[in-house]
């Protein structure tokens, strides 16, 4: 498993309202390209949204589906996927106050047994994309917690 967290100077709520704008995901998440399309129930479980991942010239289409989300405690478990190389659980969390919080990712492989196989390998890769994706999410959280004017909203429904 591969964890990381950052400490940001913006309020938790605010933080958590990136986290679950997958329209933000190619400004900060290492090797996001596009978001395709985001399903209407977004962020329900079972709800995904659809992108485009990769590094240089090698883009995969794929999706991450929500498997659990609890607004209150400011989570959210991922499925995410770029196959057929990589399937594995993302759980964000973010706690804090009205002015710094802390966002944590959790990263493990979707399946134990070959994760377990690959594990050595991948835990370092992973735990240095992670910390420089959470390096970026900071600046995107910090840029839009200082521009209230800027911020698009959407609601916990995916509704407006």
């Amino acid at each position: 498993m591969a964890y990381t967290s950052r400490e940001i100077e913006a309020g938790a709520i605010e933080a958590f309202a990136v986290l679950i704008d997958p329209e933000t995901y190619p400004r900060w998440l290492v090797g996001a390209q596009t978001i395709r399309r985001v399903d209407p129930a977004w962020p329900k479980p079972g709800s995904k949204f659809h992108h485009v991942v990769g590094i240089g010239p090698l883009r995969l289409a794929d999706s991450s589906e929500v498997l659990e989300i609890d607004e209150s405690a400011m989570m959210i478990r991922l499925e995410v996927r770029a196959r057929p190389l990589i399937a594995a659980v993302a759980t964000f969390r973010v706690i804090g106050t009205n002015s710094r919080c802390v966002i944590t990712l959790q990263e493990e492989p979707a399946l134990r047994t070959i994760g377990n196989l690959v594990r050595p390998v991948m835990d370092p890769a992973t735990h240095v994309r992670n910390h420089r994706s959470l390096r970026r999410l900071a600046v995107v959280i910090e840029q839009r917690d200082g521009d209230l004017s800027q911020r698009p909203r959407r609601s916990p429904e995916g509704q407006g």
